[in-house]
């Protein structure tokens, strides 16, 4: 009835990055929708016009996302600038919103990570993974909590009564593999090419949430329905075929822009370098995890 109801299905996909990704989950998003109408009204004369809203930071390349644009795309498209963890849209304007690989990115690092004074500095690491400091794990949790807070609050006030809201983050199963990028800037630490003060003051901004996460986050917030939420493991030919190198250039495309602003282009490029040539190690990890859930999918009703 909500969508039938409208003239316009207006749909949000947040963190959208370059693409192609992002088209084919928008096209996926709106093919559905219209076979969802098509039950409802029974005819395809009532078929609304579609918007999409293509949101990430103001720094991503909008340029080249809508230089590739499908030239037989079915929706009107628009861009939105601007971080998630604010409001981005008018009241009660989105039907649909959704966000794929991109909740994991907190809006910063946990503070006390970098305080030497702090239960929680994370000293010689780079993230939570691997650290047997449980402080550190805490800092990470709350700042992701007081992160979602903000995110579904905004939300919230965007979504009309009955809309619905997809998220799809990476599990916690991928951490390992970060530990490569800080054992790699370690090695660099090690042979005095990296100065050890600077190393511990990098910390990556990112928490893979748990289903308990993220229940609790959703009940707290009460604005929103828990539809679903499942782990799933998604099809790849990169994970499938255990190939840890295209694995880790992968990631080094994720993570680059992070690296090269802390430590420099120099520091950035060699540490990356440094991580891709442990792909065997990384292939053999891969083998030995292959076929586990790693991709949580939750799927929310504003009330």
């Amino acid at each position: 009835m909500l969508l039938s109801s409208s003239n316009t299905i207006r749909i949000a996909d947040l963190g959208c990055s370059v693409g192609p990704n992002t088209f084919i989950a928008m096209q996926h998003v709106v093919q559905s929708l219209k076979d969802k109408l098509l039950q409802v009204t029974n005819s395809t004369n009532n078929i609304p016009e579609f918007q999409i809203f293509f949101n990430d930071h103001i720094i991503n390349d909008f340029n080249t996302l809508f230089q590739s644009l499908p030239i037989d795309r079915s929706y009107y498209a628009f861009g939105v600038p601007g971080t998630f963890y604010d409001r981005l849209f008018p009241s009660r304007s989105i039907h649909f919103a959704y966000s794929c690989c991109s909740i994991h990115w907190l809006s910063k690092c946990p503070e006390e990570l970098l305080d030497e004074k702090s239960p929680a500095w994370n000293k010689g690491l780079i993230h939570y993974m691997g650290t047997s400091n449980v402080e550190v794990l805490n800092a990470y949790v709350t700042q992701f909590e007081k992160d979602m807070e903000m995110f579904l609050n905004a939300r919230a006030k965007e979504i009309v009564e009955g809309g619905m809201m997809v998220l799809v983050t990476p599990f916690e199963s991928y951490t390992p593999l970060l530990e490569c990028f800080g054992s790699s800037l370690m090695d660099l630490v090690n042979e005095g090419k990296l100065d050890e003060s600077l190393f511990n003051s990098f910390n990556l901004p990112i928490y893979f949430p748990s289903l308990e996460d993220m229940t609790k986050v959703v009940e707290k917030n009460n604005y929103f329905s828990i539809e679903k939420m499942e782990l799933t493991y998604p099809k790849s030919e990169i994970i499938d075929e255990a190939d840890g190198k295209n694995l880790m250039i992968n990631l080094r495309a994720a993570l680059e822009g992070l690296l090269i602003n802390h430590f420099g282009s120099k520091i950035a490029e060699e540490a990356c370098i440094r991580t891709i040539l442990k792909s065997e190690e990384i292939s053999t990890w891969m083998k030995a995890n292959c076929g586990k859930l790693c991709q949580l999918v939750v799927a929310l009703k504003r009330k």
